[in-house]
Protein backbone atom coordinates (compact mmCIF):
# COMPACT_ATOMS: atom_id res chain seq x y z
CA UNK A 1 0.00 0.00 0.00
CA UNK A 2 2.75 2.13 0.01
CA UNK A 3 1.67 3.78 -3.26
CA UNK A 4 -0.99 5.22 -1.86
CA UNK A 5 0.82 7.13 0.58
CA UNK A 6 1.48 9.63 -2.37
CA UNK A 7 -2.44 10.23 -3.13
CA UNK A 8 -2.36 13.44 -4.45
CA UNK A 9 0.52 12.51 -6.72
CA UNK A 10 -2.33 9.83 -8.60
CA UNK A 11 -5.43 12.23 -8.21
CA UNK A 12 -2.62 14.77 -10.39
CA UNK A 13 -2.16 12.15 -13.00
CA UNK A 14 -5.35 11.09 -13.06
CA UNK A 15 -6.47 14.75 -13.73
CA UNK A 16 -4.08 15.20 -16.62
CA UNK A 17 -4.90 12.32 -18.36
CA UNK A 18 -8.43 13.21 -17.76
CA UNK A 19 -7.97 16.58 -19.00
CA UNK A 20 -6.23 15.62 -22.15
CA UNK A 21 -8.60 13.10 -22.72
CA UNK A 22 -11.13 15.77 -23.02
CA UNK A 23 -9.30 18.34 -24.95
CA UNK A 24 -8.51 15.37 -28.01
CA UNK A 25 -11.61 13.32 -28.14
CA UNK A 26 -14.21 16.44 -28.03
CA UNK A 27 -15.21 18.31 -30.81
CA UNK A 28 -17.33 21.10 -28.89
CA UNK A 29 -14.86 24.00 -28.44
CA UNK A 30 -16.50 24.91 -25.00
CA UNK A 31 -15.68 21.08 -23.85
CA UNK A 32 -11.93 21.57 -24.90
CA UNK A 33 -11.55 24.80 -22.59
CA UNK A 34 -13.04 22.69 -19.76
CA UNK A 35 -10.56 19.80 -20.47
CA UNK A 36 -7.83 22.60 -20.23
CA UNK A 37 -8.84 23.77 -17.37
CA UNK A 38 -9.19 20.36 -16.16
CA UNK A 39 -5.32 20.10 -16.73
CA UNK A 40 -4.29 23.51 -16.09
CA UNK A 41 -5.59 22.75 -12.34
CA UNK A 42 -3.81 19.00 -12.04
CA UNK A 43 -0.43 21.41 -12.64
CA UNK A 44 -1.73 23.87 -10.08
CA UNK A 45 -2.34 20.70 -7.61
CA UNK A 46 1.34 19.32 -8.23
CA UNK A 47 3.24 22.74 -7.96
CA UNK A 48 1.53 22.78 -4.45
CA UNK A 49 2.10 19.27 -3.74
CA UNK A 50 5.86 20.24 -4.16
CA UNK A 51 5.77 23.39 -2.52
CA UNK A 52 4.64 21.98 0.83
CA UNK A 53 7.47 20.49 3.40
CA UNK A 54 5.89 17.68 6.15
CA UNK A 55 6.25 19.70 9.19
CA UNK A 56 7.42 22.78 7.76
CA UNK A 57 5.89 26.15 8.95
CA UNK A 58 5.78 29.35 7.12
CA UNK A 59 9.20 30.95 6.55
CA UNK A 60 9.10 33.65 9.50
CA UNK A 61 12.38 33.16 11.59
CA UNK A 62 11.21 32.25 15.11
CA UNK A 63 12.87 30.25 17.95
CA UNK A 64 11.52 26.89 18.11
CA UNK A 65 11.13 26.66 14.24
CA UNK A 66 14.20 24.73 12.03
CA UNK A 67 12.04 23.17 9.43
CA UNK A 68 10.16 25.82 6.60
CA UNK A 69 8.20 25.29 3.49
CA UNK A 70 8.77 27.23 0.43
CA UNK A 71 5.95 30.13 -0.36
CA UNK A 72 7.41 31.12 -4.35
CA UNK A 73 5.05 27.12 -5.40
CA UNK A 74 2.37 28.84 -3.80
CA UNK A 75 2.76 32.47 -5.02
CA UNK A 76 3.33 31.42 -8.55
CA UNK A 77 -0.01 29.38 -8.32
CA UNK A 78 -1.77 32.30 -7.33
CA UNK A 79 -0.36 34.05 -10.33
CA UNK A 80 -1.15 31.29 -12.82
CA UNK A 81 -4.85 30.85 -11.48
CA UNK A 82 -5.37 34.75 -12.32
CA UNK A 83 -3.76 34.10 -16.27
CA UNK A 84 -6.13 30.99 -15.96
CA UNK A 85 -8.79 32.64 -15.38
CA UNK A 86 -8.44 35.55 -17.88
CA UNK A 87 -7.20 32.78 -20.66
CA UNK A 88 -10.56 30.98 -19.93
CA UNK A 89 -12.23 34.60 -20.84
CA UNK A 90 -10.22 34.73 -23.48
CA UNK A 91 -11.26 31.63 -24.76
CA UNK A 92 -14.61 31.72 -24.41
CA UNK A 93 -15.28 35.02 -26.21
CA UNK A 94 -13.60 33.71 -29.24
CA UNK A 95 -16.06 30.78 -29.19
CA UNK A 96 -18.67 33.21 -29.14
CA UNK A 97 -17.47 34.95 -31.98
CA UNK A 98 -16.67 31.76 -33.73
CA UNK A 99 -20.32 31.02 -32.95
CA UNK A 100 -21.61 34.17 -34.49
CA UNK A 101 -19.60 33.64 -37.73
CA UNK A 102 -19.73 29.92 -38.56
CA UNK A 103 -23.28 29.42 -36.08
CA UNK A 104 -21.81 25.88 -34.24
CA UNK A 105 -19.18 25.56 -32.50
CA UNK A 106 -18.11 22.03 -33.22
CA UNK A 107 -14.95 21.68 -34.97
CA UNK A 108 -16.27 19.36 -37.66
CA UNK A 109 -18.90 21.30 -38.93
CA UNK A 110 -16.81 24.82 -38.98
CA UNK A 111 -13.97 21.98 -40.63
CA UNK A 112 -16.63 21.43 -43.14
CA UNK A 113 -18.03 25.35 -43.56
CA UNK A 114 -13.84 26.21 -44.47
CA UNK A 115 -13.67 23.41 -46.75
CA UNK A 116 -16.95 24.48 -48.65
CA UNK A 117 -16.01 28.01 -49.47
Amino acid sequence: MSFLAHYNYWIVILLMMLGLYIVVSRGNLVKKIVGLNVFQTSVFLLYISIGKVEGGTAPIIEAGYSVYSNPLPHVLILTAIVVGVATSALGLALVVRIREAYGTIEEDEIDHQDDDE
